[in-house]
């Protein structure tokens, strides 16, 4: 329920935990190190699994409070670019060998935040974006992997050079998401063969 801190702002109680609390605390020396990550002139091509820096040029760069905001709005739509694996079958499917939790709502598109795309990924992440959004380039779209992941940067990016211009990168991710006790759904990859 929200509350009024006296200061006239309305503060929404509850919903972030103590974990998510000491996230935010923590915050300011995080973007320190962030800020000395230095990117990339094009994509992330290898190690995405490592310190990313604090923004995406083009993109707003959001905590989790802001990307809580933003999906439960429908401000933005989530859009999940974890990694899988897919079967060696040709037109295989995505092996997805456990759950992952995922924030509610999101539409799980694997490997289009890979440095190098093939031509049948990049037509994938084309073809999704393009029905997901309804050929809209203004909707909102929140792109988001794991903390320390450049997954999410590269697709971020990929989407901003494709037109898109309300591109919003969540550099927490699942686990911010997570961290802060915020509700989570079992994702379900979109098929690369028919989306």
């Amino acid at each position: 329920m929200p509350q009024n801190n006296g200061g006239g702002n309305v503060v929404r109680a509850g919903w972030l935990g103590a974990a998510g609390l000491a996230l935010l605390l923590a915050g300011p020396a995080e973007d320190a190190a962030a800020d000395a990550v230095p990117m990339p002139d094009g994509y992330r091509m290898t190690e995405y699994r490592s310190p990313t820096p604090a923004s995406l040029p083009g993109a707003e760069t959001v905590d989790t409070v802001r990307a809580r905001t933003l999906v439960e709005s429908g401000g933005a739509l989530p859009i999940n670019v974890m990694k899988l694996d897919r079967s060696t079958l040709p037109g295989g499917p995505w092996l997805v060998p456990k759950p992952f939790p995922q924030i509610p709502g999101s539409v799980w598109l694997p490997n289009v935040g890979l440095g190098a795309l093939t031509p049948e990924l990049d037509g994938y992440l084309r073809s999704n974006l393009e029905r997901l959004t309804g050929g809209d380039r203004g909707r909102g779209l929140l792109f988001y992997c794991l903390a320390d992941c450049w997954m999410s940067w590269n697709a971020g990016k990929r989407a901003l050079e494709m037109g898109y211009r309300r591109v919003l990168w969540y550099r927490d991710g699942a686990d911010g998401w997570a961290e802060a006790g915020l509700p989570t759904e079992d994702g379900k990859p979109v098929p690369v063969a028919a989306p």
